[in-house]
C-alpha cells in the first residue's frame, strides 16, 4: 500500500516554483534601452502636445543622463514614425488594461519592437504583458491594413517623403580645456578632419560622424554644434572681462561657447525660465569647465535694467524660442504628430509666427534697454521674415534712439537679410538647401558709449600710472605739500639779470 505524502511534503510540491532563466546581458541592455527610450518619447510627445518642447529629440537622447544613445536614438525614431499605427493597432485589438495605459509611452516601444522590430525578450513586465497580446495585435493590424486597401506597412505609412538630407558633422572645440591642434590630431585617428573658415575653432567631419560617446565629447572638451548656431557667439564678440547675458540660454552650446571666446573671464548670467531645461543648462556648463557662468531660473523679461547689478553688462546674447523651421529636418520634426497633422513641411501656423513674433520683438527691446550694452545679437533658427527682418525692422526706431545701429557680421558671408528695409543688408541668413540649416543673425552695435567708456578707462588708467610717479619725485625733491619750491639762489639771479 502506497503511502501519502506527508502535509510537509505537499506543502513543498505546491510551493515549487519553476526556476526562470536569468537575462542575458544583451537582454537587460535592451530592456534598459527600452524604458530610457520611453523618457525621451513621453518628453517629446509632451512637448510637442504643448507646441513648447524641452529640446529636440536629438539632444534629449544625447543629453548625459541617456546612457545607451544609439539604441535608444533607433526605437524612439522608428516608433515615432510607426506612431500612428501602433496607436490604431492597440486601440483596435483593446488589449491594454487601465494599469497599462499609465505607461503607454513604454506600451508604444515594446509594441514597436513586436510588430515591426527584433523580438522582445522576455525580461520585463510590461514585456511580459504585450507578449501573450503579441496574436491579437499581429490581428488587429492585418484587419487594419485590409482596412486601408494596402499589402504591407510601408504602403501604409507611405514612407519617408522627406529625403535624408545629409550634411557635414560640425565639432566646436572647447578651448576652455583643450586647443584645436590637439582636437585635430585625436580626431584624425578615425576621421577625415578640417578646419572651418569662418568660425575660429570649429572642425569640419564627414556626414554621418557619430561621436556622441567619443571621449572628447564625454569629458566636455569638444561640442557637436551647427556652424550657424556657432557663429551667435563669433558675431556678439564679447571680450574677457566683460560682464554679458545669455537671454536664453538653455541647452547651454551658445552659453559655453561665449565663456570659451571670453577664455574664462568675466562673468556670463545665463537665464533660462523652463525648470527641465536649467538642468540640461547646468550640466552642459559643469561639463565645458565655464567657471564664469552663472545660471538663472528665471525670465530674462523679468531682469530690471536699471538693478545696479546689470550696469556693467557690455553684450547680450538673445537666441529666443523660435519655429525652428530652419532646422526641422535636423531636429526631426517631421516625426512628430504635430507636423503629420499640419499634412505638409510646407505648412505655416501664421497665429502662432505672431505670437512668437511678439515675444521675440519684447525680449529685443528689453535687451537694447540695458544702459551700458555696447553689443546686441539677435538669433533665430527660423526661416521665417516674420520672426527675423519683421522683428528687426520693429525695433529699429526705438534701437536708434538708444544709440545702436545695426552692424555687419560676418561681411565676408554672402547670404544677407531679405530686403525688406534699409539696412537689412547687415542681417545674416543661411539657406537651408546650401548650408544644410536655416539661421538668422543680426547685431546692433552702439558705438559711442562704447568709444566713451574705452576712453574713460584710458583716462584712469593714465590717472594711476602717473600717481606714483609723482610722489615718487617729491620725495626725490624732499619737498614737503606744504611749501612752495624755491628756485636756486644762482637760478634766481640769472633770472633777475635776464629781466633787467
Amino acid at each position: 500500500m502506497a503511502r501519502k505524502p506527508t502535509a510537509a511534503l505537499r506543502s513543498t510540491v505546491k510551493e515549487r516554483k519553476p526556476i526562470e532563466k536569468k537575462p542575458s546581458n544583451a537582454e537587460r541592455s535592451a530592456l534598459f534601452a527600452r524604458r530610457e527610450a520611453a523618457k525621451v518619447l513621453r518628453s517629446t510627445l509632451q512637448g510637442d502636445a504643448r507646441r513648447r518642447a524641452v529640446g529636440s529629440i536629438k539632444s534629449l537622447v544625447y543629453s548625459p543622463s541617456v546612457r545607451n544613445k544609439k539604441a535608444t536614438f533607433a526605437l524612439v525614431c522608428q516608433t515615432l514614425k510607426h506612431l500612428s499605427i501602433i496607436k490604431d493597432v492597440l486601440e483596435e485589438a483593446n488589449v491594454l488594461s487601465a494599469k497599462w495605459k499609465k505607461h503607454q509611452e513604454l506600451m508604444y516601444i515594446i509594441a514597436y519592437d513586436l510588430l515591426f522590430g527584433q523580438e522582445v525578450s522576455l525580461s520585463g513586465d510590461a514585456e511580459k504583458y504585450l507578449m501573450l497580446k503579441k496574436v491579437a495585435l499581429q490581428s488587429a493590424l492585418s484587419r487594419i491594413l485590409r482596412r486601408k486597401g494596402v499589402k504591407t506597412v510601408e504602403d501604409l505609412l507611405g514612407l519617408d517623403k522627406e529625403s535624408e538630407v545629409r550634411k557635414p558633422r560640425y565639432v566646436r572645440v572647447n578651448t576652455l580645456k583643450i586647443d584645436t591642434e590637439f582636437a585635430k590630431s585625436e580626431l584624425r585617428q578615425q576621421y577625415s578632419v578640417q578646419e572651418d573658415d569662418m568660425v575660429p575653432d570649429l572642425l569640419i567631419l564627414p556626414p554621418g560622424a557619430d561621436l556622441h560617446n567619443h571621449p572628447l565629447v564625454k569629458n566636455g572638451s569638444i561640442f557637436l554644434q551647427g556652424r550657424a548656431s556657432s557663429m551667435a557667439a563669433v558675431a556678439l564678440g564679447p571680450k574677457p572681462g566683460w560682464k554679458v547675458i545669455d537671454a536664453c540660454s538653455a541647452p547651454g552650446n551658445k552659453t559655453v561657447h561665449l565663456a570659451a571666446l571670453m577664455k574664462g573671464e568675466g562673468k556670463i548670467i545665463a537665464c533660462e525660465l523652463n525648470k527641465d531645461r536649467v538642468k540640461r543648462l547646468q550640466d552642459n556648463v559643469k561639463l565645458a569647465g565655464a567657471i564664469n557662468v552663472k545660471v538663472k531660473h528665471g525670465d530674462f523679461l523679468n531682469l530690471d535694467p536699471k538693478d545696479p547689478s546689470y550696469s556693467k553688462v557690455r553684450a547680450i546674447l538673445l537666441d529666443p524660442s523660435c519655429s525652428g523651421s530652419g532646422t526641422a529636418f535636423d531636429r526631426l520634426d517631421h516625426l512628430l504628430p504635430s507636423h503629420n497633422a499640419e499634412g505638409t513641411s510646407d505648412h505655416v501656423d501664421v497665429k502662432r509666427l505672431q505670437k512668437l513674433a511678439g515675444f521675440q520683438k519684447k525680449a529685443l527691446e528689453h535687451a537694447l534697454s540695458f544702459p551700458s550694452v555696447e553689443r546686441i545679437v539677435y538669433s533665430t533658427c527660423s526661416i521665417h521674415q516674420t520672426e527675423n527682418e519683421d522683428v528687426v525692422n520693429s525695433v529699429l526706431q526705438f534701437a536708434s534712439s538708444l544709440g545702436f545701429q545695426l552692424a555687419t557680421a560676418f561681411p565676408q558671408w554672402p547670404r544677407r537679410g531679405l530686403p525688406t528695409f534699409d539696412g537689412s543688408e547687415h542681417l545674416l541668413r543661411t539657406d537651408p538647401t546650401i548650408d544644410k540649416e536655416g539661421f538668422f543673425i543680426s547685431l546692433f552695435v552702439r558705438e559711442g558709449l562704447a568709444q566713451t567708456e574705452e576712453h574713460q578707462i584710458r583716462r584712469n588708467s593714465h590717472s594711476r600710472t602717473r600717481k606714483p610717479l609723482s610722489v615718487f619725485v617729491a620725495k626725490m625733491l624732499k619737498v614737503s605739500r606744504h611749501h612752495r619750491f624755491k628756485p636756486s639762489r644762482n637760478k634766481a639771479n640769472a633770472a633777475t639779470r635776464r629781466g633787467t
